[in-house]
C-alpha cells in the first residue's frame, strides 16, 4: 500500500510548515527555520523551493503576494491540520520513548 504523501514530514517539511503560520516570502522562511530550530536545521533555496512547491500544489500553503520575483506565503488550514498530526506523533513518540530512555541504559 502507497504511503500518503506527507503522511509523515521531514524536519525540513516540519520546519517550513511551522515558519509559515505567519506569512513570509522564501527568504524569511529560511532565516526562520534556522531560529525555530536554533541552528539545527538549515534549509537552502533548492530544497526551499522544492517544498514550497509541493506544500502548494497539495493545498498545504497558499501564495499571498507577488512582488517581482518576491513570492508570500501562508499555511492554510489542510496545512495546518498536517502540521498539528505530525507534532503529535512526534509528541507520542518522545513520550512512549521516555520509558525507555534516560539513564537506564546498561552496557553489557
Amino acid at each position: 500500500m502507497a504511503r500518503k504523501q506527507f503522511q509523515t514530514l521531514s524536519e525540513p517539511m516540519y520546519y517550513i510548515l511551522l515558519a509559515l503560520t505567519s506569512e513570509c516570502c522564501g527568504v524569511d522562511i529560511m532565516k526562520k527555520v534556522e531560529e525555530i530550530s536554533r541552528g539545527r536545521i538549515s534549509v537552502g533555496p533548492g530544497t526551499l523551493y522544492t517544498l514550497l512547491g509541493k506544500f502548494e500544489s497539495s493545498d498545504l500553503i497558499r501564495e499571498t503576494e507577488v512582488q517581482g520575483r518576491k513570492r508570500s506565503y501562508i499555511i492554510t488550514k489542510q496545512g495546518y491540520e498536517a502540521l498539528n498530526q505530525e507534532y503529535l506523533r512526534l509528541k507520542s513518540m518522545v513520550n512512549e520513548g521516555a520509558e525507555y530512555i534516560g539513564g537506564h541504559y546498561e552496557d553489557k
